[in-house]
């Protein structure tokens, strides 16, 4: 038994307009949520060392990298710029303060549980209160 011929399908204008309309709103919304993430937050960087506040930092004030050090069991060295925080030195076991990296959104935070360090930052503005991934 022999089958008929499929019928030819082929886009036509509509075709393409309703794609490019999808694209448009997609990149449109994509531009407004991500575009403003960190935008018109004034990032602060707060540091306490076994619960008590050891050093409060407007990151956007500072004009040239910042330095801090915490001494206890274990020393650390914080580098605090316009662009983020980060530890730069550690001789604490593991180091996962070390590996963290550079944080630069608020509600992040580096954490060295050896010396009970933790850095985190904060901020005033309309961002997301939570970023996940």
């Amino acid at each position: 038994m022999k089958q008929a011929p499929s019928p030819k399908l082929r886009p036509t204008v509509w075709d393409g307009l309703v794609a490019a309309l999808v694209l448009a709103l997609a990149i449109g919304t994509a531009v407004l949520f991500y575009g403003n993430l960190g935008h018109g937050d004034q990032l602060t960087a707060v540091i306490t060392h076994r619960g008590e506040t050891v050093e409060t930092v407007v990151l956007s004030t500072l004009q040239e990298e910042k330095t801090v050090h915490i001494d206890g069991e274990y020393h650390l060295t914080i580098a605090l710029s316009p662009d983020g925080v980060r530890v730069t030195e550690s001789d604490c076991p593991g180091q996962d303060c070390l590996h963290t990296g550079t944080i630069r959104r608020r509600g992040q935070s580096i954490i060295c549980l050896p010396e009970q360090v933790v850095i985190r930052l904060e901020g005033s503005g309309n961002g997301p209160d939570l970023v996940l991934g």
